[in-house]
């Protein structure tokens, strides 16, 4: 940012001219920092950490610190995988074995309502 001015020294008139960069004064803080807090405006970095490993989970909470979608920012674009993509083997293997588990208990509860 540029600002002209004039300034008068010993009786002569002088331009001036002044070359500033306008900052913001802000700060930054992880994802696990952030928990529990409710900030009014952000800007977030979904990009890769230099651990390399961004999860899911990771993003909700960044995500979800803001008051709405009006008062957040990305930084950068992100790949959407992060968010198509489930987050865990393990637990997806885990969810399935829940769901056929409360299907076969359910199955076994229908047949002993009906005997009885």
């Amino acid at each position: 940012m540029q600002r002209t001015f004039r300034v008068t020294i010993g009786g002569r008139e002088e331009v001036v001219t002044r070359t500033q960069l306008p900052l913001t004064p802000a700060y930054a803080f992880t994802d696990y920092r952030s928990q529990g807090q409710t900030i009014d405006n952000a800007i977030i970095d979904i990009g890769t950490p230099p651990s390399g490993e961004l999860t899911p989970f990771s993003i909700y909470v960044a995500l979800s610190r803001g008051h709405g979608r009006d008062n957040i920012r990305l930084l950068w674009d992100f790949d959407e995988k992060l968010l198509t993509s489930h987050p865990n083997e393990y637990l997806r293997l885990e969810d399935r074995r829940l769901v056929e588990l409360d299907e076969a208990t359910e199955k076994w509860w229908r047949t002993c309502v009906n005997a009885n």
